[in-house]
């Protein structure tokens, strides 16, 4: 029987690397393979369908109510899809590892101590009636200050590596894991049960003023990824390779993480933490779409995402009468998946 063919990748050069003009030519005269096409159409009609399911079912003719407020939740999903896909294919290409997610730099453990703190120290009602806003640009203020302190002290001198900065942060989600439990332990009944209602992400009551403030904060980081494409191709190559074809390796990794800090403070100070959809739908994209340029796969990661948080948003209101949280049937989703990539892992 005639083997069949195994695709082949083609990797950047080096005057891709140094000439911005000549990796934007190359990649403006490299055409998406069929497989590529088909992948993309598959998921527009995936997502077509989705949006009119989501849209349209059990309306019963208000729809001057129903539509404005479905439509809100859609761009909610649209954003933190985006945020979340993109940044876990970036983080992934740093780490060369497509099993972690920027959760294991303690992120999402920080967002949750935040919160615990805040009803702890202040209480559920004082915590009510603060701002929104105020808490949302909190949240995304201590987060990227975190990340920052942290890229600087860790690759600050350029002498320790990225592992290091991913071994500190497993650290550092633990401690804040710790801290939260014990708040938890000690915490008025009352007071946890209010704040458990704030800890599971939920699409269902998301603040306009927030969403158009993290969408604007979404573009800036979109942009910015989408620019340095190119680069996250060469990185794909390795930290050795990299340096050899002239990329500054410290200067790009920094920015990148700082990148991937802005996108995960906007998903989680928008709807809170999910840990597992980000490895879902990268590893999706990967199995798709079979090649290593980002542009493909940061574009397929983003559909992957969103189509499942609107098909998945679609079943809980309409199918099990919200009886559960969006958050929980991913996590529960992606960690099986999950367990299967590690079964996977070891075998190979």
């Amino acid at each position: 029987m005639p083997q069949r063919k195994q695709p082949t990748l083609a990797l950047p050069t080096e005057a891709e690397v140094s000439d911005p003009a000549a990796r934007a030519s190359a990649h403006s005269t490299r055409h998406l393979t069929t497989r590529q096409k088909r992948v993309f159409a598959g998921l527009a009609l995936l997502l077509l369908a989705a949006l009119a399911l989501f849209l349209t079912w059990d309306v019963n003719g208000h729809w001057d109510f129903a539509l404005p407020r479905r439509s809100e939740q859609v761009v909610a999903l649209t954003v933190v899809g985006i945020a979340i896909a993109t940044s876990t294919v970036v983080f992934q290409t740093l780490t060369a590892n497509r099993i972690l997610t920027p959760s294991i730099m303690g992120f999402d453990a920080l967002y949750v101590l935040v919160a615990t703190a805040l009803v702890f120290l202040l209480g559920s009602a004082t915590v009510a009636r603060i701002d929104p806003l105020v808490m949302f640009a909190a949240n995304t203020v201590l987060m990227m200050g975190c990340a920052t302190a942290l890229y600087r002290w860790i690759l600050g001198n350029g002498e320790r590596g990225l592992y290091t900065l991913i071994l500190v942060g497993v650290v550092a989600g633990t401690f804040f894991s710790s801290l939260t439990n014990f708040m938890f332990r000690t915490m008025d009944p009352n007071e946890f049960d209010s704040l458990m209602s704030t800890l599971f992400a939920s699409f269902n009551a998301i603040d306009t003023t927030l969403l158009g403030i993290g969408g604007a904060m979404l573009m800036v980081g979109i942009v910015a990824v989408f620019r340095m494409a190119g680069k996250l191709d060469v990185l794909s190559l390795g930290r050795e390779r990299a340096i050899t074809l002239g990329l500054d390796y410290h200067r790009t990794v920094t920015w990148l993480l700082l990148i991937i800090a802005l996108l995960v403070s906007v998903s989680t100070a928008l709807v809170g933490p999910i840990t597992f959809l980000g490895l879902l739908v990268a590893n999706l994209a990967y199995q798709l779409t079979r090649t290593h340029r980002h542009v493909i796969n940061l574009a397929v990661a983003s559909l992957v995402a969103i189509v499942a948080l609107v098909a998945g948003q679609a079943i809980l209101e309409h199918v099990l009468d919200h009886n559960g949280t969006l958050g929980s049937i991913i996590n529960v989703v992606g960690g099986l998946y999950f367990i299967g990539l590690l079964l996977k892992e070891a075998r190979s």
